[in-house]
Parts: structure tokens; sequence; C-alpha cells
């Protein structure tokens, strides 16, 4: 596991994928999400709902992974608490967003808005990542960010099973999360 409270020494094989990158990625294709359902025509429910669940989906997958392996590693080695208590209290928000979403219909009032407030929050704590979180996690010398990616990458395979989707492809990467049985969970991380 990445979460150590002894320093690690970095991987030597630096064309992997490390644990930003993968976070990153994962921002990226929430956004491209969120930019296809403002696309969308307010009439075809159908596309609306199937955006807004893979985001869900994605989010809830993404921020599991985080509170288990990204933030725990964090707090091991950096004085970046209030950034990392601040992160955790935007999951939170995030998540009670996306039971919104979950519990409702495209055809319900404030699905729209939901779904747009969703996206805002997104946004803004996908910044803060970036801008603040990011930086310092790649200057932590303690931190092995290529072992991390591994252990994340392997995190989402068994999350995205434990959920009836299909392993995530670089094709994929991009916005279509298909489900390999019909159910439908609402497991809020």
């Amino acid at each position: 596991m990445a979460r150590t409270t002894k320093p690690r020494p970095r991987s030597d094989n630096p064309s992997r994928e490390t644990a930003i990158d993968i976070l990153t990625a994962d921002h990226r294709k929430v956004s491209e999400i969120f930019a296809q359902y403002e696309k969308t025509r307010d009439d075809d429910l159908a596309r609306k709902q199937e955006l807004a669940t893979t985001a869900c989906t994605e989010l809830t997958i993404h921020a599991q992974i985080e509170e288990e392996l990204f933030y725990p590693a964090l707090r091991d080695v950096l004085s970046a608490e209030e950034l990392i208590n601040e992160a955790e209290v935007e999951h939170g928000s995030i998540k009670k967003l996306i039971a919104a979403l979950e519990s409702s219909t495209p055809e319900d009032r404030l699905y729209d808005a939901n779904l747009k407030v969703l996206s805002e929050y997104v946004k803004h704590h996908v910044e803060e990542e970036q801008d603040e979180i990011f930086p310092k996690a790649r200057r932590a010398k303690e931190l092995d960010l290529v072992a991390m990616g591994d252990e994340i990458r392997h995190r989402k395979v068994q999350l995205r099973d434990e959920l009836g989707l299909e392993p995530e492809t670089v094709a994929d990467a991009g916005v279509k999360a298909v489900k390999k049985q019909h159910s439908t969970t609402s497991r809020h991380i």
C-alpha cells in the first residue's frame, strides 16, 4: 500500500504512469463528460441520464481511490493537512450531489441544476488538487508515485468490477462506462 511512515525510494521506471498521471486523466475524463452533457439537447433525456450516470460512477470511483490511497499517503509525508481536509470536505459535498442525481431522473426539475453544480464543484476541486496538492506530492521525495500509480490502477479495476463495469481501456478513458449487467448500484464512497 502507498501509505507508509518511513521514506520509500522512488521507482527507477519513469515510463510508467504515476498516481498523479492517473488522477489527472480521471479529471480530464469527467470534465469531458460534463462538456458532453452541456452540449446534449434538452429533450435527449436518455443521453442526459447516461452521461450523468457515467460522471457519477467515475467520480465515486475516483473519490474512493483518493480517500483510500492518495490522501492517506500524503498525510504521512506532507505538511498539507489543511489542503487534504478541504479536499475531503469537498468530496462530501460532491457525494451529496451524486446521491441527489442518482435518486432522480432528467425529467426532475432540479436534475440539470444538480448536474451543473456538481460540475462546478468538481472543477473547483480539480483546480485545487492540480495547482496545490499535486505539486506538493511531486516534490515529496518519500512518495513513490509510480508504485502508488500501480496501486491506484489495481484498485480501479477492483472497484469497476464491484460495480459491474467493464475494465477501463485507453479508448474508454474518453467517456463511456459500459455496464456488464443491468444492475444499478447506488454506492457512495
